[in-house]
């Protein structure tokens, strides 16, 4: 009796009803999965068919999109950008400068994509941004190097790196800014030829020995200057004193009368007269009259 209630026809017509009923779900679930996508806030999305020849859409290329985003898997795909600071660090670049010595270079770059361009972007390059970074805007830092070291003698651009690093950025600017890319941050280190390394070196030690030896014959010009200015010093101290003496001697002999003379030789007579070969004592002179 059982086996008849399931083999009824009404019952089996209604088991696949309620089995449809039930995969229809199961079924949009997994279409919405395949269709449906996210895309981050910090990207941009482009929206592209697989196949199409029509070429007022850019190849294919129906626009940018963010966030949710629905699309038919079977006939178009999504590409996401990022649109957040890049940065790469490349391997050295050799370039000669104008006398033919031969440079390396270490770039890092840091850039973004412009957003109002990324369609035209992928449009043109159907490639990740770190495929760009190996090949276009490898490129594009290699000839700034190259161009703008030829312009530079080895010595004028050793001593003038910011200036050539500066020439470096703008040429890089615009050919990255017109291809969609915005340079935020670009850095060198720039290594010369090992010769040139060592004549700089023999250079800069010359140079601080001439300085260590004007230092020395200024240090000796001043201490000779010290000497002379003590030695003349003394010399005034001396001639004023002496001056000083001189007047002061001036001031006493005009100072004195004959009376405080002839006072001062009586003073120191001890009362004997000279004597002469002839004996006796001579007779006392007065000599005040």
């Amino acid at each position: 009796m059982q086996m008849d209630l399931l083999d009824n026809p009404k019952i089996k017509q209604i088991k696949s009803r309620y089995l449809l009923l039930a995969l229809i779900p199961a079924v949009l679930l997994l279409i919405a999965f395949i269709s449906c996508t996210t895309i981050d806030s910090g990207s941009v999305g482009i929206r592209f068919k697989k196949w199409s020849s029509d070429a007022s859409q850019y190849g294919g290329v129906l626009g940018t999109c963010k966030g949710w985003v629905w699309y038919n898997p079977i006939t178009q795909k999504i590409f996401e950008y990022p649109i957040y600071v890049q940065r790469k660090t490349y391997e050295p670049f050799r370039v000669n400068a104008k006398d033919a010595s031969e440079f390396t270079m270490d770039p890092t770059i840091a850039y973004r994509l412009d957003p109002d361009k990324a369609t035209a972007v992928f449009t043109k390059y159907r490639k990740t941004l770190g495929e760009i970074e190996d090949g276009y805007i490898r490129t594009c830092i290699y000839e700034a190097y190259r161009t703008c070291a030829n312009q530079y003698t080895s010595d004028y651009l050793m001593s003038h790196r910011g200036e050539f690093e500066s020439e470096v950025r703008k040429r890089l600017e615009v050919s990255l800014s017109s291809e969609g890319f915005l340079v935020e941050e670009f850095t060198s280190q720039i290594t010369p030829p090992q010769s040139l390394a060592e004549a700089i070196n023999a250079k800069n030690e010359a140079v601080q020995n001439a300085l260590k030896a004007e230092n020395k014959v200024k240090e000796a010009e001043a201490n000779a200057k010290i000497e002379i200015a003590k030695a003349q010093g003394e010399a005034q101290a001396l001639r004023i004193k002496g001056d000083g003496e001189a007047y002061y001697n001036r001031v006493v002999a005009q100072s004195l009368s004959p009376l405080l003379v002839q006072q001062d030789a009586i003073d120191k007579w001890d009362g004997k007269l000279p004597t002469y070969s002839g004996g006796g004592a001579l007779p006392f002179i007065n000599i005040g009259k």
